[in-house]
């Protein structure tokens, strides 16, 4: 039976009981938006009452009331006939003063036999719980998640126009063996917690129903889970319960009770959190946990603090992609940025990617609807895992790098400016049209997780759920970082890459260089540095595969007239820099011209000196450029080393594995997303530099001064132009920073118009994108080249990030108003 009670003066309303004998109720859930009361029983049924029927429903018969009924078990005859001692009331009879106590003061409710889901688990029905808008297909409604005896958690549909009939959307299964009982769970957000026998707790990701992690929370049963603060609270048979982190560290334990925990509740009082715990010794205890206790916030915040306060928190996720230990951190960031992305009123799916990888979030914001026939259509391609970040040398300026921190001006933390910066100042450009209704075009967001690891299964998302995206007129990406410190940019062209492993192994084992080397015996190792020679000229540099050079495009005179502004700002604001044709030089072989590097070698056997490994392999890339093919360059790679291998005439063996490939990318810098970028980098950069403010030293970070540029090499070749090399003529930190700020910020009739650069990295979504949508892309860096993406002390500077958000606000609103988007 269930009883339903008054929380204002703690009366007995109503008394629930089904039909059927159901034994022990052990979960009940009530779902205030359907007015409807759920339980979950021990004879692995779930049933409901409708309580908008209780009064047009005719009230149930005496004989019904479990009190009346023979229990088909203890109240049988046994041998001779006889029967146990308690006798079963007649119905008319006056009920008992116990028989009373059941109903007293209440409204006896019974379940219709329609209203029951029998074998809803094959086990005991556990728990459950209500939750909303976290399961893809079913956005704004409300599901049932129950679990049970059989280690299975289900979700259920609710039907409102059936009374809450429950229907299986689906089920989570963790592969174990039966009897792994599900005892208790709980939801934070769109992760959900599961309680198992023997102290483990899974973790799952309900937008994409995968498992992300178990934990080994007690030596026994986990009968009771509470998400609150930022914690997770579990409770278990011996009386403990544990408090863990987002990242599943357990930072206390406590004893709570002298026997079993039955139940938690994280709540708060005069603003102060609280935990509380009933067990099976008759106690319930309330439990001071104050440091779950956020910071409180200001009632009324500027949209920049919420732009601030949006990448603060996503930079807090450990969005790391190439490390399975944070296989659920990027699961929680993606499912925070679907939220933000809800927020700001947009409609959000989760699209699965392949092989268990990182989903991609899909978010789409609509334009004004009376225009839907002819709206255009902007695609923003952005990513929301990072590079790891560990800070144990203490080579952070700040503590943690996954705690965003503001130093001088800049924003540090890991994923600030790659990629994590950019996309919050895009969504919420995109928020503030929304809210303001200056919306006219569908804003299309496909954040994936695995850029970092080359994108593994986003290419294979896009196309299965092409119809869900639509078509696209502009594509644009912010993945990139200005030149220098101080001229904002616009890259129009990106290399793709090849990475390939390449290994020679012998069908002898390892051997001992002293026994058994001499001049007859082929050595894998040997043989793999003279095939990897010959793939470039001695002299030149240049890669000897026949034909690889056959597609790169000649400097046009156009290309031509971008790299002397190139040189000609640099040269001005570096003097570093005093030889334009030699940077010129530099920067076309970094950025239109192909390259070769080895990255590593590994061999097997021992690590001394005297092993002759039987198997040595490296790992290597390719940089091609536009007009060149990755599948064509990958399949000319393999041939030439097959080729070269044969000609050593060695006994050895030869693999080739393409590990990745993507293409490069060549945008058209005149057509009207490119200008209309260069136009709103213009209107709101809207001042030229002013190199008399440029500082002549800034600090060491020691208190000392040191110069402004590099101390010359004792080498006779100059420095070549890195990132670094670049950035240290327009540094933002000291003077620099007062210049950037005051002198950019004042108004000017001279509008600063950026730079058109290439780049040397790849982002083969790019090209990918512009195939599958058949439509234009551009690339906006947001950052600086002195951001540090990927290294220590990655920043983005505070000034670029309110900057690139207005730059993304007049994109959005003018690049729609022009007549052909293809073009």
């Amino acid at each position: 039976m269930v009883h339903v009670w008054d929380t204002k003066d703690f009366r007995r309303k109503y008394s629930v009981f089904s039909t059927y004998d159901i034994g022990d109720v052990f979960c009940v859930s009530y779902s205030s938006v359907l007015q409807t009361l759920y339980l979950g029983a021990q004879n692995t049924s779930i049933q409901w009452y409708d309580l908008k029927e209780k009064d047009s429903r005719p009230s149930p018969k005496s004989e019904s009331h479990p009190y009346y009924r023979a229990d088909r078990f203890f109240d049988s005859t046994g041998p001779g006939g006889l029967r146990n001692p308690r006798q079963v009331l007649q119905i008319d009879v006056d009920p008992t003063a116990k028989a009373r106590q059941f109903t007293k003061g209440s409204q006896s409710l019974e379940i219709d036999k329609d209203n029951i889901c029998q074998f809803a688990h094959y086990g005991y029905v556990y728990c459950m719980l209500l939750s909303r808008d976290v399961v893809s297909g079913s956005r704004d409604k409300e599901v049932l998640i129950s679990g049970g005896g059989d280690g299975v958690i289900k979700i259920w549909s609710l039907d409102d126009d059936h009374g809450g009939q429950i229907q299986e959307l689906c089920k989570l299964e963790n592969g174990r063996d039966e009897g792994c009982s599900v005892l208790s769970i709980a939801l934070d957000g769109t992760m959900l917690y599961s309680g198992l026998l023997d102290g483990e707790v899974n973790v799952w990701d309900l937008e994409t129903r995968q498992l992300v992690r178990s934990l080994h929370a007690h030596r026994d049963d986990v009968l009771t889970l509470t998400v609150g603060g930022g914690f997770l609270f579990s409770g278990g048979v011996f009386g403990s319960f544990n408090k863990f982190n987002r990242q599943h560290e357990r930072i206390s334990r406590r004893k709570a009770h002298d026997g079993r925990i039955l139940a938690s509740a994280f709540s708060s009082h005069n603003n102060r959190p609280i935990l509380v715990t009933g067990g099976n010794d008759n106690n319930v205890a309330v439990w001071d946990v104050r440091d779950c206790l956020g910071s409180p916030e200001s009632d009324k915040k500027t949209t920049q603090d919420q732009l601030l306060e949006s990448l603060r928190n996503f930079v807090h996720f450990h969005t790391v992609s190439s490390d399975a230990k944070h296989k659920e951190g990027c699961r929680r960031g993606a499912s925070w940025l679907r939220t933000l992305f809800s927020k700001l009123g947009a409609v959000t799916e989760m699209l699965p990617t392949d092989d268990n990888r990182n989903p991609v979030v899909f978010a789409k914001f609509r334009g004004n609807p009376e225009t839907s026939s002819r709206r255009k259509k902007i695609l923003f391609y952005g990513h929301y895992d990072v590079i790891a970040a560990e800070n144990d040398k203490k080579s952070w300026k700040i503590d943690d790098p996954f705690v965003m921190e503001g130093i001088d001006g800049d924003l540090y933390g890991r994923g600030t400016s790659d990629n994590k910066g950019p996309i919050v100042a895009a969504a919420h450009a995109v928020g503030e049209l929304n809210l303001q209704q200056r919306l006219e075009a569908d804003i299309i967001f496909l954040i994936e997780g695995e850029e970092e690891c080359g994108s593994r299964g986003f290419a294979q998302a896009v196309k299965q759920n092409r119809t869900l995206i639509g078509d696209v007129d502009w594509i644009l990406v912010a993945n990139s970082y200005w030149l220098d410190d101080i001229r904002p940019c616009l890259t129009y062209g990106l290399r793709g890459v090849i990475h390939a492993t390449v290994q020679v192994e012998s069908t002898q084992p390892d051997l001992h260089s002293g026994v058994d080397g001499s001049s007859g015996l082929d050595e894998p190792l040997k043989d793999l540095v003279v095939l990897l020679s010959s793939l470039t000229g001695r002299e030149t540099g240049n890669i000897a595969i026949p034909g690889f050079a056959d597609p790169i495009l000649p400097l046009t005179t156009k290309e031509g007239r971008l790299y002397e502004d190139i040189v000609r700002h640099v040269t001005n604001s570096n003097s570093e820099f005093s030889n334009p044709d030699r940077l010129a030089e530099e920067l076309k072989k970094k950025w239109r011209e192909p390259s070769l590097t080895i990255h590593r070698f590994q061999t097997s056997g021992p690590e001394n000196s005297t092993i002759i490994p039987r198997l040595a392999k490296a790992n290597i890339s390719l940089r091609i450029v536009p007009n060149q093919e990755a599948d064509a360059i990958s399949d000319a790679l393999k041939k030439f080393l097959h080729s070269s291998f044969d000609k050593l005439g060695t006994q050895n063996q030869l693999i080739v594995r393409i590990d990745h490939k993507g293409d490069p990318w060549l945008g058209d810098v005149n057509n009207q997303i490119f200008q209309t970028l260069e136009h709103a980098i213009m209107q709101v950069w809207n001042t030229p530099y002013d190199l008399s403010k440029r500082p002549r030293s800034m600090g060491d970070g020691n208190g000392k001064a040191v110069s402004g540029h590099r101390r010359p090499s004792s080498s006779s070749k100059p420095s070549p132009a890195t990132s670094s090399s670049l950035a240290s003529g327009g540094s933002s930190s000291s003077g620099v920073e007062d210049r950037t700020l005051s002198g950019l910020e004042a108004r000017s009739n001279h509008p600063m118009k950026p730079l058109y650069i290439r780049e040397g990295g790849s982002i083969p979504a790019i090209r990918f994108l512009e195939k599958e949508f058949d439509a234009p892309a551009a690339q906006l860096p947001c950052g600086q080249a002195s951001d540090g993406a990927h290294l220590d002390d990655e920043k983005i500077r505070l000034l670029n990030l309110y900057k690139s958000k207005e730059i993304f606000k007049r994109v959005f609103r003018e690049l729609p108003r022009k007549p052909d988007a293809k073009h």
